[in-house]
Protein backbone atom coordinates (compact mmCIF):
# COMPACT_ATOMS: atom_id res chain seq x y z
CA UNK A 1 0.00 0.00 0.00
CA UNK A 2 1.52 3.37 -1.04
CA UNK A 3 1.56 6.53 1.38
CA UNK A 4 0.95 10.27 0.75
CA UNK A 5 3.46 11.98 1.92
CA UNK A 6 2.44 15.00 3.59
CA UNK A 7 4.68 18.17 3.53
CA UNK A 8 4.19 19.52 7.10
CA UNK A 9 6.38 20.55 9.77
CA UNK A 10 7.47 16.72 10.35
CA UNK A 11 9.45 16.90 6.95
CA UNK A 12 11.53 19.63 8.44
CA UNK A 13 14.74 18.63 9.40
CA UNK A 14 17.34 21.14 10.67
CA UNK A 15 21.00 20.81 11.71
CA UNK A 16 21.78 23.76 13.58
CA UNK A 17 24.53 21.87 15.55
CA UNK A 18 26.87 20.83 12.37
CA UNK A 19 29.19 23.77 12.12
CA UNK A 20 29.08 24.14 8.90
CA UNK A 21 25.65 22.80 7.45
CA UNK A 22 22.74 23.52 5.54
CA UNK A 23 19.70 23.39 7.01
CA UNK A 24 17.82 21.18 5.21
CA UNK A 25 14.57 19.72 4.04
CA UNK A 26 13.87 15.87 5.11
CA UNK A 27 11.69 15.17 1.81
CA UNK A 28 12.51 18.02 -1.11
CA UNK A 29 10.99 15.65 -3.60
CA UNK A 30 8.67 12.75 -2.60
CA UNK A 31 10.42 9.47 -3.76
CA UNK A 32 8.77 6.75 -5.49
CA UNK A 33 8.81 3.19 -4.10
CA UNK A 34 11.95 1.24 -3.91
CA UNK A 35 14.49 4.17 -3.98
CA UNK A 36 17.63 4.58 -2.60
CA UNK A 37 17.55 6.35 0.83
CA UNK A 38 20.70 8.14 0.41
CA UNK A 39 20.37 10.55 3.59
CA UNK A 40 23.79 11.76 3.06
CA UNK A 41 21.88 14.08 0.16
CA UNK A 42 19.51 15.62 2.89
CA UNK A 43 22.72 16.78 5.01
CA UNK A 44 25.85 17.69 4.74
CA UNK A 45 28.40 17.64 7.70
CA UNK A 46 31.88 18.65 7.21
CA UNK A 47 34.40 15.65 6.64
CA UNK A 48 36.13 16.81 10.20
CA UNK A 49 34.04 16.98 13.14
CA UNK A 50 34.86 16.85 16.73
CA UNK A 51 33.47 13.79 18.42
CA UNK A 52 30.72 15.36 19.71
CA UNK A 53 29.40 16.78 16.76
CA UNK A 54 30.07 13.54 15.09
CA UNK A 55 27.96 12.16 17.59
CA UNK A 56 25.13 14.85 17.26
CA UNK A 57 25.27 13.94 13.41
CA UNK A 58 25.24 10.34 13.56
CA UNK A 59 22.18 10.75 15.48
CA UNK A 60 20.56 13.14 13.32
CA UNK A 61 21.06 10.54 10.82
CA UNK A 62 19.22 7.67 12.60
CA UNK A 63 16.32 10.25 12.66
CA UNK A 64 16.80 10.53 9.35
CA UNK A 65 16.43 7.05 8.62
CA UNK A 66 13.57 5.77 10.29
CA UNK A 67 11.27 8.76 8.81
CA UNK A 68 12.59 7.44 5.51
CA UNK A 69 11.87 3.99 6.53
CA UNK A 70 8.79 4.63 7.46
CA UNK A 71 8.19 6.33 4.39
CA UNK A 72 8.66 3.49 2.20
CA UNK A 73 6.29 3.78 -0.02
CA UNK A 74 4.65 7.09 -1.09
CA UNK A 75 3.35 8.68 -4.70
CA UNK A 76 5.43 10.85 -7.18
CA UNK A 77 4.54 14.13 -6.22
CA UNK A 78 6.37 17.33 -7.25
CA UNK A 79 8.23 19.79 -4.84
CA UNK A 80 6.41 22.01 -2.67
CA UNK A 81 5.80 25.00 -4.09
CA UNK A 82 6.22 24.19 -7.88
CA UNK A 83 3.46 24.20 -10.23
CA UNK A 84 2.35 21.60 -12.67
CA UNK A 85 4.00 23.43 -15.33
CA UNK A 86 7.22 23.37 -14.37
CA UNK A 87 7.03 19.77 -12.85
CA UNK A 88 9.17 18.36 -15.51
CA UNK A 89 12.72 21.06 -14.29
CA UNK A 90 12.33 19.42 -11.00
CA UNK A 91 13.49 15.62 -11.42
CA UNK A 92 14.93 13.98 -8.22
CA UNK A 93 17.61 11.45 -10.11
CA UNK A 94 18.93 14.55 -12.02
CA UNK A 95 20.75 17.49 -10.75
CA UNK A 96 18.60 21.07 -10.91
CA UNK A 97 19.74 23.59 -13.47
CA UNK A 98 18.49 26.55 -11.90
CA UNK A 99 15.53 28.36 -13.68
CA UNK A 100 17.57 31.38 -15.08
CA UNK A 101 20.07 28.96 -15.91
CA UNK A 102 23.19 31.03 -13.85
CA UNK A 103 24.39 27.62 -12.43
CA UNK A 104 23.39 23.70 -11.51
CA UNK A 105 22.73 22.49 -8.07
CA UNK A 106 23.06 18.94 -6.68
CA UNK A 107 19.11 18.13 -6.51
CA UNK A 108 19.19 17.51 -2.47
CA UNK A 109 19.23 21.56 -2.61
CA UNK A 110 16.03 21.78 -3.67
CA UNK A 111 14.46 23.15 -0.92
CA UNK A 112 16.88 22.95 2.11
CA UNK A 113 16.18 26.35 3.15
CA UNK A 114 19.47 27.83 1.57
CA UNK A 115 19.23 29.80 -1.39
CA UNK A 116 21.47 28.93 -4.35
CA UNK A 117 20.03 30.57 -7.47
CA UNK A 118 19.79 33.72 -7.65
CA UNK A 119 16.11 33.72 -9.46
CA UNK A 120 15.39 31.96 -6.08
CA UNK A 121 13.95 28.75 -8.42
CA UNK A 122 15.80 26.30 -6.04
CA UNK A 123 13.31 27.32 -2.92
CA UNK A 124 9.94 27.40 -4.46
CA UNK A 125 8.75 25.62 -1.17
CA UNK A 126 10.57 28.18 1.96
CA UNK A 127 11.31 31.48 2.08
CA UNK A 128 15.03 31.42 2.21
CA UNK A 129 15.12 33.03 -0.96
CA UNK A 130 14.08 37.06 -1.14
CA UNK A 131 12.80 37.19 -4.75
CA UNK A 132 11.59 33.62 -4.71
CA UNK A 133 7.41 32.72 -5.03
CA UNK A 134 5.46 29.98 -3.55
CA UNK A 135 2.70 28.36 -5.78
CA UNK A 136 -0.31 27.76 -4.02
CA UNK A 137 -2.25 24.49 -5.86
CA UNK A 138 -5.43 25.81 -4.72
CA UNK A 139 -7.69 22.96 -5.09
CA UNK A 140 -11.02 23.40 -6.57
CA UNK A 141 -10.14 27.53 -6.45
CA UNK A 142 -8.08 29.40 -8.67
CA UNK A 143 -4.10 28.63 -8.17
CA UNK A 144 -2.30 31.89 -7.52
CA UNK A 145 1.52 32.69 -7.02
CA UNK A 146 2.96 34.24 -3.37
CA UNK A 147 5.95 35.94 -2.64
CA UNK A 148 8.29 33.79 -0.75
CA UNK A 149 8.61 36.15 2.53
CA UNK A 150 4.83 34.81 3.11
CA UNK A 151 5.75 31.29 3.60
CA UNK A 152 5.37 30.25 7.21
CA UNK A 153 4.57 33.86 8.32
CA UNK A 154 1.61 32.63 10.47
CA UNK A 155 -0.88 34.16 8.09
CA UNK A 156 -3.16 31.61 5.72
CA UNK A 157 -2.56 33.53 1.89
CA UNK A 158 -3.01 29.92 0.14
CA UNK A 159 -7.02 28.62 0.58
CA UNK A 160 -5.68 25.63 0.93
CA UNK A 161 -3.23 26.48 3.89
CA UNK A 162 0.11 25.12 2.29
CA UNK A 163 1.87 28.18 2.82
CA UNK A 164 1.53 27.88 6.70
CA UNK A 165 2.87 24.00 6.62
CA UNK A 166 5.59 24.66 9.17
CA UNK A 167 4.46 28.18 11.39
CA UNK A 168 1.55 26.86 13.65
CA UNK A 169 -0.85 28.57 12.09
CA UNK A 170 -4.16 27.01 12.29
CA UNK A 171 -5.70 27.50 8.69
CA UNK A 172 -8.64 25.76 6.90
CA UNK A 173 -8.75 25.13 3.26
CA UNK A 174 -11.68 27.26 2.27
CA UNK A 175 -10.79 26.91 -1.76
CA UNK A 176 -13.83 24.75 -2.24
CA UNK A 177 -16.13 27.63 -0.98
CA UNK A 178 -14.25 30.07 -2.61
CA UNK A 179 -14.52 28.22 -5.74
CA UNK A 180 -18.08 28.02 -5.23
CA UNK A 181 -18.75 31.72 -4.52
CA UNK A 182 -16.42 32.62 -7.75
CA UNK A 183 -18.12 29.93 -9.99
CA UNK A 184 -21.59 31.85 -9.26
CA UNK A 185 -20.40 35.33 -9.55
CA UNK A 186 -18.30 34.14 -13.16
CA UNK A 187 -22.04 32.49 -13.77
CA UNK A 188 -23.99 35.63 -13.13
CA UNK A 189 -21.38 37.32 -14.83
CA UNK A 190 -22.20 35.04 -17.77
CA UNK A 191 -25.68 35.62 -17.91
CA UNK A 192 -24.97 39.20 -17.95
CA UNK A 193 -22.71 38.90 -20.99
CA UNK A 194 -25.37 36.70 -22.61
CA UNK A 195 -28.01 39.26 -22.38
CA UNK A 196 -25.73 42.33 -23.11
CA UNK A 197 -24.19 40.21 -25.97
CA UNK A 198 -27.92 39.65 -27.20
CA UNK A 199 -27.84 43.51 -26.96
CA UNK A 200 -25.01 44.26 -28.54
CA UNK A 201 -26.39 42.34 -31.45
CA UNK A 202 -30.08 44.39 -31.52
CA UNK A 203 -27.30 47.31 -31.39
CA UNK A 204 -25.24 46.21 -34.32
CA UNK A 205 -28.25 45.78 -36.89
CA UNK A 206 -29.79 48.78 -35.67
CA UNK A 207 -26.31 50.62 -36.72
CA UNK A 208 -26.40 49.11 -40.07
CA UNK A 209 -29.80 50.37 -40.03
CA UNK A 210 -29.21 54.17 -39.34
CA UNK A 211 -26.17 53.84 -41.45
CA UNK A 212 -28.10 52.81 -44.67
CA UNK A 213 -30.89 55.45 -43.78
CA UNK A 214 -27.73 58.34 -43.04
CA UNK A 215 -26.47 57.19 -46.74
CA UNK A 216 -29.69 57.63 -48.53
CA UNK A 217 -30.59 60.69 -46.47
CA UNK A 218 -26.94 61.78 -47.46
CA UNK A 219 -27.73 61.04 -51.14
CA UNK A 220 -31.26 62.86 -51.00
CA UNK A 221 -29.72 65.77 -49.68
CA UNK A 222 -26.95 65.58 -52.73
CA UNK A 223 -29.61 65.87 -54.96
CA UNK A 224 -31.13 68.72 -52.95
CA UNK A 225 -27.97 70.71 -53.02
CA UNK A 226 -27.69 70.55 -56.55
CA UNK A 227 -31.47 71.65 -57.12
CA UNK A 228 -31.15 74.61 -54.86
CA UNK A 229 -27.78 75.63 -56.17
CA UNK A 230 -29.71 75.87 -59.49
CA UNK A 231 -32.39 77.66 -57.54
CA UNK A 232 -30.10 80.26 -55.77
CA UNK A 233 -28.70 81.06 -59.33
CA UNK A 234 -31.73 81.39 -61.14
CA UNK A 235 -32.96 83.81 -58.06
CA UNK A 236 -30.19 85.56 -58.07
CA UNK A 237 -30.81 86.84 -61.82
CA UNK A 238 -34.50 87.52 -60.53
CA UNK A 239 -33.19 90.10 -58.19
CA UNK A 240 -30.61 91.51 -60.20
CA UNK A 241 -32.80 92.34 -62.78
CA UNK A 242 -35.61 93.58 -60.70
CA UNK A 243 -32.89 95.93 -58.41
CA UNK A 244 -31.87 97.66 -61.84
CA UNK A 245 -34.48 99.43 -62.38
CA UNK A 246 -35.26 99.79 -58.82
CA UNK A 247 -32.09 101.67 -58.32
CA UNK A 248 -32.71 103.36 -61.23
CA UNK A 249 -36.26 104.87 -59.79
CA UNK A 250 -34.24 105.84 -56.78
CA UNK A 251 -31.37 107.46 -58.22
CA UNK A 252 -34.41 109.77 -60.21
CA UNK A 253 -36.21 110.59 -57.03
CA UNK A 254 -33.59 110.86 -55.31
CA UNK A 255 -31.79 113.66 -57.87
CA UNK A 256 -35.47 115.64 -57.84
CA UNK A 257 -35.42 115.87 -54.06
CA UNK A 258 -32.15 117.06 -54.49
CA UNK A 259 -33.35 119.59 -56.84
CA UNK A 260 -35.89 120.56 -55.50
CA UNK A 261 -33.98 121.17 -51.75
CA UNK A 262 -32.05 123.41 -53.57
CA UNK A 263 -34.40 125.43 -54.71
CA UNK A 264 -35.63 125.56 -51.46
CA UNK A 265 -32.81 126.34 -49.81
CA UNK A 266 -32.17 129.64 -52.49
CA UNK A 267 -35.77 130.56 -51.41
CA UNK A 268 -34.54 130.17 -47.86
CA UNK A 269 -31.31 132.20 -48.65
CA UNK A 270 -33.33 134.91 -50.52
CA UNK A 271 -35.54 135.50 -47.86
CA UNK A 272 -32.96 135.56 -45.65
CA UNK A 273 -31.06 138.16 -47.37
CA UNK A 274 -34.23 140.59 -47.62
CA UNK A 275 -34.49 140.15 -43.89
CA UNK A 276 -30.66 141.16 -43.23
CA UNK A 277 -30.98 144.33 -45.49
CA UNK A 278 -34.09 145.75 -43.89
CA UNK A 279 -31.98 144.84 -40.91
CA UNK A 280 -28.92 146.79 -41.72
CA UNK A 281 -30.76 149.80 -43.67
CA UNK A 282 -31.32 151.54 -40.09
CA UNK A 283 -32.21 154.71 -42.23
CA UNK A 284 -34.16 152.84 -44.10
CA UNK A 285 -32.67 154.78 -47.25
CA UNK A 286 -32.67 151.71 -49.16
CA UNK A 287 -28.80 151.05 -48.59
CA UNK A 288 -26.56 149.36 -46.63
CA UNK A 289 -23.90 151.97 -45.71
CA UNK A 290 -20.10 151.32 -44.17
CA UNK A 291 -21.46 152.73 -41.25
CA UNK A 292 -24.48 150.62 -40.88
CA UNK A 293 -22.13 147.61 -41.33
CA UNK A 294 -19.91 148.59 -38.38
CA UNK A 295 -22.63 148.55 -35.65
CA UNK A 296 -22.30 144.62 -36.50
CA UNK A 297 -19.15 143.35 -34.64
CA UNK A 298 -19.91 139.71 -34.94
CA UNK A 299 -18.46 140.77 -39.39
CA UNK A 300 -15.59 141.61 -37.65
CA UNK A 301 -12.71 139.34 -39.58
CA UNK A 302 -9.70 140.23 -38.37
CA UNK A 303 -10.79 138.97 -34.52
CA UNK A 304 -9.75 142.40 -33.07
CA UNK A 305 -13.97 143.01 -31.76
CA UNK A 306 -14.58 146.12 -33.83
CA UNK A 307 -15.56 146.24 -37.39
CA UNK A 308 -13.07 148.81 -38.76
CA UNK A 309 -14.18 151.18 -41.91
CA UNK A 310 -11.34 149.38 -44.00
CA UNK A 311 -13.15 145.46 -43.09
CA UNK A 312 -17.00 147.26 -44.17
CA UNK A 313 -15.69 148.42 -47.39
CA UNK A 314 -14.52 144.90 -47.95
CA UNK A 315 -17.44 143.34 -47.01
CA UNK A 316 -19.52 145.83 -49.51
CA UNK A 317 -17.51 144.84 -52.17
CA UNK A 318 -15.43 148.17 -52.02
CA UNK A 319 -17.94 150.34 -51.87
CA UNK A 320 -19.15 152.68 -49.35
CA UNK A 321 -22.87 151.73 -49.72
CA UNK A 322 -25.20 148.95 -51.60
CA UNK A 323 -28.24 149.13 -52.91
CA UNK A 324 -30.97 146.11 -52.99
CA UNK A 325 -29.70 144.56 -56.63
CA UNK A 326 -25.90 145.35 -55.12
CA UNK A 327 -26.19 144.03 -51.79
CA UNK A 328 -26.87 140.18 -53.59
CA UNK A 329 -23.87 140.13 -54.79
CA UNK A 330 -21.87 140.93 -52.09
CA UNK A 331 -24.27 138.60 -49.68
CA UNK A 332 -21.99 135.76 -50.01
CA UNK A 333 -19.48 137.82 -48.07
CA UNK A 334 -22.01 138.36 -45.02
CA UNK A 335 -24.27 135.70 -44.56
CA UNK A 336 -21.48 133.25 -42.82
CA UNK A 337 -21.10 135.25 -39.79
CA UNK A 338 -24.04 137.82 -39.80
CA UNK A 339 -26.22 137.53 -36.77
CA UNK A 340 -29.97 138.22 -37.60
CA UNK A 341 -31.73 140.94 -35.14
CA UNK A 342 -34.76 138.74 -34.66
CA UNK A 343 -32.34 135.63 -33.46
CA UNK A 344 -32.41 135.70 -29.59
CA UNK A 345 -28.48 135.87 -28.08
CA UNK A 346 -27.70 133.42 -25.21
CA UNK A 347 -26.25 135.59 -22.46
CA UNK A 348 -22.50 135.81 -22.13
CA UNK A 349 -20.83 134.08 -18.79
CA UNK A 350 -20.53 137.08 -16.17
CA UNK A 351 -17.47 137.37 -14.64
CA UNK A 352 -17.71 137.50 -10.21
CA UNK A 353 -15.64 140.77 -9.41
CA UNK A 354 -12.92 139.73 -6.43
CA UNK A 355 -14.76 141.98 -3.90
CA UNK A 356 -17.86 139.72 -4.79
CA UNK A 357 -16.29 136.43 -4.36
CA UNK A 358 -14.59 137.97 -1.01
CA UNK A 359 -17.99 138.18 -0.12
CA UNK A 360 -19.37 134.86 -0.94
CA UNK A 361 -16.17 133.59 0.74
CA UNK A 362 -17.02 135.17 4.09
CA UNK A 363 -20.63 133.97 3.36
CA UNK A 364 -19.49 130.54 3.62
CA UNK A 365 -18.16 130.93 6.80
CA UNK A 366 -21.34 132.00 8.62
CA UNK A 367 -22.91 130.11 10.89
CA UNK A 368 -25.36 127.28 9.32
CA UNK A 369 -28.96 128.33 9.14
CA UNK A 370 -31.54 126.73 12.07
CA UNK A 371 -33.82 123.95 11.28
CA UNK A 372 -36.86 126.37 11.17
CA UNK A 373 -35.23 128.83 8.77
CA UNK A 374 -34.59 125.12 6.06
CA UNK A 375 -38.20 124.26 7.05
CA UNK A 376 -39.04 127.79 5.51
CA UNK A 377 -37.32 127.62 2.23
CA UNK A 378 -38.42 124.15 1.51
CA UNK A 379 -42.08 124.94 1.87
CA UNK A 380 -41.33 128.15 -0.19
CA UNK A 381 -39.59 125.65 -2.55
CA UNK A 382 -42.74 123.23 -2.73
CA UNK A 383 -44.68 126.82 -3.30
CA UNK A 384 -42.64 127.39 -6.22
CA UNK A 385 -42.94 123.73 -7.40
CA UNK A 386 -47.01 124.60 -8.08
CA UNK A 387 -46.72 126.61 -10.54
CA UNK A 388 -44.05 125.08 -13.05
CA UNK A 389 -45.61 126.27 -15.75
CA UNK A 390 -44.74 129.76 -14.76
CA UNK A 391 -41.45 128.68 -13.75
CA UNK A 392 -40.75 127.67 -17.44
CA UNK A 393 -42.27 130.46 -19.14
CA UNK A 394 -39.91 132.43 -17.30
CA UNK A 395 -36.79 131.22 -17.89
CA UNK A 396 -35.32 131.71 -21.09
CA UNK A 397 -34.06 128.62 -23.09
CA UNK A 398 -30.59 127.92 -22.53
CA UNK A 399 -30.42 126.30 -26.35
CA UNK A 400 -32.21 127.46 -29.44
CA UNK A 401 -34.60 124.59 -30.27
CA UNK A 402 -34.60 124.61 -34.61
CA UNK A 403 -37.88 124.30 -35.63
CA UNK A 404 -39.49 121.39 -36.53
CA UNK A 405 -40.94 122.67 -39.72
CA UNK A 406 -36.92 122.84 -41.10
CA UNK A 407 -36.81 119.46 -40.46
CA UNK A 408 -39.92 118.67 -42.23
CA UNK A 409 -39.07 120.44 -45.18
CA UNK A 410 -36.21 118.77 -45.38
CA UNK A 411 -37.15 115.01 -45.33
CA UNK A 412 -37.41 113.25 -48.31
CA UNK A 413 -40.91 112.93 -49.44
CA UNK A 414 -42.72 109.65 -50.38
CA UNK A 415 -41.71 107.61 -53.43
CA UNK A 416 -44.43 108.00 -56.15
CA UNK A 417 -46.13 105.29 -56.74
CA UNK A 418 -44.15 103.60 -60.21
CA UNK A 419 -41.51 104.25 -57.64
CA UNK A 420 -43.05 101.81 -54.58
CA UNK A 421 -44.29 99.13 -57.38
CA UNK A 422 -40.71 98.54 -58.23
CA UNK A 423 -38.98 99.00 -54.62
CA UNK A 424 -41.45 95.85 -53.34
CA UNK A 425 -40.88 93.96 -56.68
CA UNK A 426 -37.14 94.32 -55.88
CA UNK A 427 -37.82 93.16 -52.61
CA UNK A 428 -39.74 90.43 -52.82
CA UNK A 429 -37.34 89.19 -55.34
CA UNK A 430 -34.39 89.63 -52.55
CA UNK A 431 -36.66 87.88 -50.01
CA UNK A 432 -36.74 84.90 -52.24
CA UNK A 433 -33.10 84.75 -53.36
CA UNK A 434 -32.19 84.97 -49.29
CA UNK A 435 -34.50 82.06 -48.37
CA UNK A 436 -33.16 80.01 -50.87
CA UNK A 437 -29.32 80.64 -49.88
CA UNK A 438 -30.32 79.89 -46.14
CA UNK A 439 -31.99 76.65 -47.39
CA UNK A 440 -29.12 76.03 -49.29
CA UNK A 441 -27.16 76.90 -46.76
CA UNK A 442 -28.56 74.30 -43.92
CA UNK A 443 -28.52 71.50 -46.96
CA UNK A 444 -24.93 71.81 -46.40
CA UNK A 445 -25.15 72.25 -42.67
CA UNK A 446 -26.96 68.50 -42.81
CA UNK A 447 -24.61 67.12 -45.14
CA UNK A 448 -21.53 67.80 -43.19
CA UNK A 449 -23.43 66.63 -39.55
CA UNK A 450 -24.42 63.39 -41.41
CA UNK A 451 -20.57 63.02 -43.41
CA UNK A 452 -19.06 63.40 -39.92
CA UNK A 453 -21.14 60.76 -38.31
CA UNK A 454 -20.70 58.47 -41.06
CA UNK A 455 -16.85 58.72 -41.09
CA UNK A 456 -16.63 58.84 -36.93
CA UNK A 457 -15.22 55.53 -35.95
CA UNK A 458 -18.06 53.83 -33.42
CA UNK A 459 -16.25 50.70 -33.19
CA UNK A 460 -15.86 47.43 -35.51
CA UNK A 461 -19.58 47.22 -35.93
CA UNK A 462 -20.31 50.83 -35.15
CA UNK A 463 -21.88 49.33 -31.85
CA UNK A 464 -21.08 52.51 -30.20
CA UNK A 465 -22.81 54.91 -32.43
CA UNK A 466 -26.39 54.41 -30.26
CA UNK A 467 -24.42 56.53 -27.68
CA UNK A 468 -23.76 59.38 -30.34
CA UNK A 469 -25.83 62.71 -29.42
CA UNK A 470 -26.91 61.19 -26.02
CA UNK A 471 -26.16 62.37 -22.35
CA UNK A 472 -26.41 60.37 -19.28
CA UNK A 473 -25.90 61.87 -15.52
CA UNK A 474 -24.64 60.35 -12.35
CA UNK A 475 -25.71 62.12 -8.87
CA UNK A 476 -23.55 61.88 -6.14
CA UNK A 477 -23.37 63.53 -2.66
CA UNK A 478 -21.91 66.41 -3.69
CA UNK A 479 -21.99 66.82 -8.03
CA UNK A 480 -24.08 65.95 -11.24
CA UNK A 481 -21.53 64.31 -13.76
CA UNK A 482 -22.70 64.11 -17.01
CA UNK A 483 -20.89 61.63 -19.85
CA UNK A 484 -21.76 62.73 -23.64
CA UNK A 485 -20.30 60.41 -25.51
CA UNK A 486 -18.32 61.57 -28.29
CA UNK A 487 -18.67 65.00 -27.17
CA UNK A 488 -17.51 65.75 -22.99
CA UNK A 489 -17.84 65.28 -19.58
CA UNK A 490 -18.46 67.74 -17.04
CA UNK A 491 -19.66 68.38 -13.50
CA UNK A 492 -22.09 70.73 -11.93
CA UNK A 493 -22.23 70.94 -7.34
CA UNK A 494 -25.18 69.54 -7.39
CA UNK A 495 -26.76 72.52 -4.89
CA UNK A 496 -26.05 75.25 -7.33
CA UNK A 497 -23.12 76.97 -9.21
CA UNK A 498 -21.78 76.87 -12.49
CA UNK A 499 -20.86 73.40 -14.89
CA UNK A 500 -16.90 72.58 -15.02
CA UNK A 501 -15.86 71.13 -18.14
CA UNK A 502 -13.63 67.76 -17.27
CA UNK A 503 -12.59 67.19 -21.22
CA UNK A 504 -13.77 67.01 -24.22
CA UNK A 505 -14.09 64.22 -26.95
CA UNK A 506 -10.36 62.75 -27.90
CA UNK A 507 -10.04 59.61 -28.80
CA UNK A 508 -10.52 55.19 -27.91
CA UNK A 509 -7.19 54.72 -25.29
CA UNK A 510 -7.92 51.27 -24.37
CA UNK A 511 -5.26 48.57 -25.11
CA UNK A 512 -3.82 47.13 -28.61
CA UNK A 513 -5.94 44.43 -28.61
CA UNK A 514 -9.39 46.33 -28.16
CA UNK A 515 -8.78 50.16 -27.80
CA UNK A 516 -12.94 50.33 -27.73
CA UNK A 517 -12.69 49.62 -23.35
CA UNK A 518 -11.57 53.40 -22.75
CA UNK A 519 -12.32 56.59 -23.79
CA UNK A 520 -10.11 59.78 -23.31
CA UNK A 521 -11.41 62.99 -23.09
CA UNK A 522 -8.98 66.24 -22.54
CA UNK A 523 -8.19 70.17 -22.49
CA UNK A 524 -11.21 70.43 -20.20
CA UNK A 525 -11.31 73.29 -17.33
CA UNK A 526 -8.08 74.18 -16.09
CA UNK A 527 -7.35 73.80 -12.42
CA UNK A 528 -6.03 76.15 -10.34
CA UNK A 529 -2.17 76.20 -10.70
CA UNK A 530 -2.00 72.83 -12.40
CA UNK A 531 -3.15 70.88 -15.61
CA UNK A 532 -6.40 71.03 -17.90
CA UNK A 533 -8.98 69.02 -16.59
CA UNK A 534 -9.48 65.36 -18.21
CA UNK A 535 -11.62 62.18 -18.04
CA UNK A 536 -11.11 58.30 -18.63
CA UNK A 537 -13.85 56.71 -19.07
CA UNK A 538 -13.66 52.77 -18.77
CA UNK A 539 -16.34 50.93 -20.56
CA UNK A 540 -17.76 47.68 -19.18
CA UNK A 541 -20.07 44.77 -20.35
CA UNK A 542 -23.91 45.18 -19.16
CA UNK A 543 -27.22 44.96 -19.73
CA UNK A 544 -27.54 48.78 -19.20
CA UNK A 545 -25.93 51.51 -20.48
CA UNK A 546 -25.41 54.12 -17.26
CA UNK A 547 -22.27 55.77 -15.70
CA UNK A 548 -21.79 53.57 -12.39
CA UNK A 549 -18.72 55.86 -10.91
CA UNK A 550 -16.73 58.54 -10.79
CA UNK A 551 -13.32 59.30 -9.36
CA UNK A 552 -10.41 61.42 -9.10
CA UNK A 553 -7.16 59.42 -8.90
CA UNK A 554 -4.92 62.39 -9.87
CA UNK A 555 -5.22 66.04 -8.95
CA UNK A 556 -7.51 67.16 -12.46
CA UNK A 557 -7.53 63.48 -13.75
CA UNK A 558 -11.05 61.91 -13.49
CA UNK A 559 -11.68 58.38 -13.90
CA UNK A 560 -15.69 57.26 -14.65
CA UNK A 561 -16.63 53.86 -14.72
CA UNK A 562 -19.60 53.18 -17.76
CA UNK A 563 -21.71 50.38 -18.20
CA UNK A 564 -23.04 49.63 -22.03
CA UNK A 565 -24.30 46.22 -23.85
CA UNK A 566 -22.04 47.37 -26.86
CA UNK A 567 -18.73 45.73 -25.07
CA UNK A 568 -19.98 42.82 -24.26
CA UNK A 569 -18.49 39.58 -25.99
CA UNK A 570 -19.34 36.35 -27.00
CA UNK A 571 -20.25 34.24 -23.92
CA UNK A 572 -17.88 31.36 -24.97
CA UNK A 573 -15.30 33.43 -23.94
CA UNK A 574 -16.74 33.70 -20.43
CA UNK A 575 -17.92 30.50 -20.12
CA UNK A 576 -14.57 29.41 -20.94
CA UNK A 577 -13.15 31.17 -18.08
CA UNK A 578 -15.61 29.55 -15.52
CA UNK A 579 -13.37 25.94 -16.03
CA UNK A 580 -9.75 25.00 -16.13
CA UNK A 581 -8.89 26.59 -12.36
CA UNK A 582 -8.66 22.88 -10.87
CA UNK A 583 -5.10 22.29 -10.20
CA UNK A 584 -4.54 18.52 -8.88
Amino acid sequence: MKQKVSYSSANQIRAPQCASARPVAAFPFAKEEGSPSSESRYLRCPHRLRSSSMMTCAALLIVIGMAVSSAAAVEVQRPRGVPLSKRQFYEENKPFTCLDGSRTIPFDRVNDDYCDCRDGSDEPGTAACPNGSFHCTNAGFRPTFIPSSRINDGICDCCDTTDEYNSGAKCENTCKELGQKEHEVLQKMAEITKEGFLLKQQLIQEAKNRQQEKQSKLTELQNNKKELEEKVEALRTVKETAEQPEKEAKELHLKAWEEQKAIIRAEKDKAKMAEAFLELDDDADGFVAVAELQTHAELDTDADGTVSETEAQGLLGGVDHVDTASFEKVWDNIKDKYVSESQPVEPAPVDTPPEESNKLADNDSEQYPSDDDVQEEEEEDEEEDDYPEEDFDKAPPTVKTPPKKDEDEEAMPPYDDETRVLIDAAQKARDNFEESERALRDVDDQMKNIEKEISFDFGPDSEFSYLYSQCYELTTSEYIYKLCPFNRVSQKPKYGGSETNLGTWGTWAGPEDNKYLLMKYEHGTGCWQGPNRSTTVKLTCGKETTVMSTSEPSRCEYLMEFTTPAVCQEPEAVISSLHGHDEF
